[in-house]
């Protein structure tokens, strides 16, 4: 009997020592907490798209390749996803949000730039990746919140994206502005 009470006892203690030890693996996430977080390995979370056989989309959680620095185990609080103006339905990871100037404003203001490092350390990189520094750019949206992050882009000599040929020739050539006399 004592043998018996002893099993009970070390496998108990081995389902409460697992379930302290836990792991966020983004794999394991749901759809509705998994953008915006980081998993234990310190990479970030991101919600993908995946066709089935039969044709529906269904929204994944994958592990990125994106390594966070000073940040692991982490699940973005709703006060941070409602602060920042992010969603939690966004698919992948982009900075294309950061030309819009309410997601900017939202970002920039001190809800969310202060109170939110794991949204702001994101899109710090994502900036950065574009050529732009987000501090910058919160002080030119305060600024000129309309021209903020084409006028950063043009400015830091990042270079332009891709124009399609359409786009081209509806644009055209113009010729060279005559000297000033």
């Amino acid at each position: 009997m004592a043998s018996f009470k002893f099993s009970f006892f070390l496998f108990l203690s081995s389902l409460f020592l697992h379930a302290s030890l836990a792991e966020i693996i983004c794999e394991d996430l749901p759809k509705d907490v998994c953008a915006f977080s980081i998993a234990s390995s310190g990479k970030r979370c991101l919600l993908e798209t995946a066709v089935k056989k039969d044709g529906k989309v269904e929204y994944q959680c994958r592990t990125s390749e994106v390594v966070v620095e000073r940040m692991a185990e982490y699940i973005e609080t709703d006060k941070c996803v409602r602060a920042c103006g992010v969603d939690r339905n966004s698919v992948g990871i982009s900075s294309d949000s950061l030309l819009e100037p309410q997601f900017t404003a939202k970002l920039c203001a001190p809800a969310c730039y202060q109170k939110c490092p794991n949204i702001v350390d994101l899109y710090f990189n994502l900036a950065a990746g574009e050529g732009v520094f987000l501090p910058d750019l919160c002080n030119a949206q305060r600024i000129n919140p309309r021209r903020s992050m084409v006028e950063l882009i043009s400015s830091s000599g990042a270079a332009p994206g891709p124009v399609s040929s359409e786009a081209r020739s509806v644009v055209g050539e113009a010729p060279a502005p005559a000297p000033m006399a």
